[in-house]
């Protein structure tokens, strides 16, 4: 098992702890990360961009001139595709870009991403996260003194004060337990995370990974 220092936000070590193999000392497979992220990302789009075809172009009514006899080619409607103002073909319409990966490879996924930060020393485990009093400087002397700059906290749940003081700070992000995710993880070059949140998380994947 990973065995990690246990600091305060003063970067005081006050213990140690051994983390879950299941959980923080898993393979790392990096087909799934990308196969993940993408899940996520696509998920989040909104899918709603637009075109209008001919038959939803407003005006047309009218054949534009006769059959034939003027020289010109036939037309049947000003609101065809070829025309300026016309209708578009095989343009977008709303629907969903979101496609299905099983739960089982999501997990196997954030597993893979927090064992990454194990292996990198990127893990950084708190006794807890408080601060004297609510204020953004309070946290941004505390990411001072651990040298960090882009960084996932996690926490068991996000308080008012702790997304106050969070939430103005470029390059952090603040997760509960339950909202933690591949995507997140990776895209923070560190992950900060108290012992509360290190049990939920365990309880969280390890129950997975034997089921």
């Amino acid at each position: 098992m990973p065995v990690v220092n246990v600091y305060n936000v003063a970067r005081e070590q006050v213990s140690s702890t051994e983390l879950s193999d299941e959980v923080f000392g898993t393979e790392v497979k990096e087909h799934l990360f990308h196969l993940v992220v993408r899940y996520q990302l696509a998920a989040r789009r909104a899918g709603t961009h637009a075109t209008k075809t001919r038959s939803w172009v407003a005006g047309g009514g009218r054949k534009p001139w006769r059959q034939k006899g003027t020289g010109r080619a036939r037309q049947g409607s000003t609101r065809s595709p070829q025309w300026r103002g016309g209708g578009v073909v095989f343009g977008p319409h709303p629907r969903s870009h979101a496609f299905d990966v099983p739960k089982r490879v999501r997990r196997a996924a954030l597993r893979g991403a927090l064992s990454r930060r194990t292996e990198e020393n990127s893990l950084t485990v708190l006794d807890s996260l408080t601060f004297g009093e609510v204020k953004t400087r309070q946290f941004v002397a505390f990411l001072k003194r651990f040298e960090m700059k882009s960084v996932l906290v996690v926490v068991p749940e996000i308080d008012a004060s702790l997304d106050q003081i969070t939430r103005n700070i470029p390059g952090v992000t603040v997760l509960p337990v339950r909202g933690l995710n591949v995507y997140d993880v990776l895209r923070h070059a560190n992950t900060v995370i108290t012992l509360d949140a290190v049990t939920g998380v365990v309880e969280r994947l390890k129950e997975a990974a034997n089921g």
